[in-house]
């Protein structure tokens, strides 16, 4: 490795690798991306928490949590950036960016993890991706073992018989949305360049793509949101295009995208936080008159927090444009709330 090359160790099964991967390709920041195995999980034992990407900076250090390695790159590399100039814009970015990574990411548990379908065939290629040239029978009975700990870890996740009409019926939605924007006159959710918040969809999103049964479901509902994926994985070579007029009104992905938020993002994460200080192992709250429950999480509170943090920074005016919008959304009560 160079001294002006990071090395992405990730995994083309890990949404937040495809989510970084895709952010380093945009941006143009040399890098190099290292197919997580053996070896490389050997190096990085160290890391906490142990989750992938890890991403090695130039001066050898290792980092991974995708959100502030974002931030954190914002400032260190100029140009192509992919945080809104516009604060209330960033905000929102930011809003749909946390929802993605805090939600989106049990669609692409549940669909991967429920059915033995995808069990097998993604246990067997997530193994394959590990075990370079180690042969089938290591490749299958390593695939075992782990299939069998990512379905044991369903119930903790939220990812279970019990929540699937909430979860499945979220990820319908979604699809309608995102098809119906994609197709139309504005190809990311800020204008003419992606931001946070589209990559970040996208990276939960290119696992649904390619896992059996929601790889059937997208290519039957939203076959060209399937094909703004692939585009999204490698957008090098896009010009650096403007951001949508802030004062203009919301997009309707925009709109669905926050009511989304409002009416089961936002009350997820207020439920874990009750729980949490409670100190409850396990929550339960209802969306869209369906029920949910699952194990509580400490991280999720800070992601609340972060938001009503960076809520009550905005300046007057950007409150003043956004809040008719978080209103109609049910979100600004929640945001407006005590850290």
């Amino acid at each position: 490795m160079t001294q002006e090359h990071y090395r992405i160790i990730g995994g083309l099964g890990s949404p937040y690798s495809m989510k970084m991967r895709a952010i380093f390709r945009y941006r143009r920041i040399p890098h190099l991306w290292v197919q997580q195995n053996m070896e490389t999980r050997k190096e990085v034992a160290h890391v906490r928490p142990p989750v992938i990407p890890i991403i090695q900076y130039p001066n050898g250090t290792y980092h991974n949590d995708s959100t502030p390695m974002i931030y954190d790159l914002e400032a260190r590399h100029e140009g192509r950036s992919i945080v809104p100039e516009e604060e209330g814009q960033a905000f929102l970015a930011h809003l749909i960016e946390d929802m993605a990574d805090e939600w989106l990411t049990k669609m692409m548990f549940h669909y991967r993890w429920f059915l033995e379908r995808d069990q097998k065939q993604m246990s067997l290629w997530l193994a394959f991706d590990t075990l370079p040239g180690e042969g089938l029978e290591t490749i299958e009975n390593f695939a075992k073992s782990f299939r069998a700990r990512q379905v044991g870890r369903m119930a903790l996740v939220g990812c279970t018989a019990h929540n699937q009409q909430l979860i499945e019926q979220t990820c319908t939605r979604l699809f309608a949305l995102l098809e119906a924007h994609v197709t139309g006159k504005e190809r990311y959710l800020f204008g003419a360049r992606p931001s946070l918040a589209d990559f970040s969809i996208m990276g939960q999103f290119s696992q649904l793509a390619v896992d059996p049964t929601p790889c059937d479901k997208m290519r039957a509902e939203a076959p060209f949101l399937f094909r703004w994926l692939m585009e999204m994985d490698d957008l090098s070579g896009l010009e650096e295009g403007a951001w949508r007029d802030p004062a203009a009104p919301l997009s309707p992905a925009l709109e669905g995208l926050l009511q989304m938020a409002g009416e089961v993002y936002l009350p997820f994460l207020e439920a874990n936080k009750k729980a949490y200080e409670a100190g409850e192992e396990t929550f339960r709250f209802e969306a869209l008159g369906l029920p949910y429950e699952q194990g509580t999480f400490r991280y999720q509170v800070k992601c609340l927090s972060e938001l009503r943090r960076r809520f009550k920074s905005l300046s007057g005016e950007a409150k003043a444009r956004l809040e008719p919008a978080l209103d109609k959304a049910g979100l600004l009560a929640a945001l407006r709330a005590s850290a």
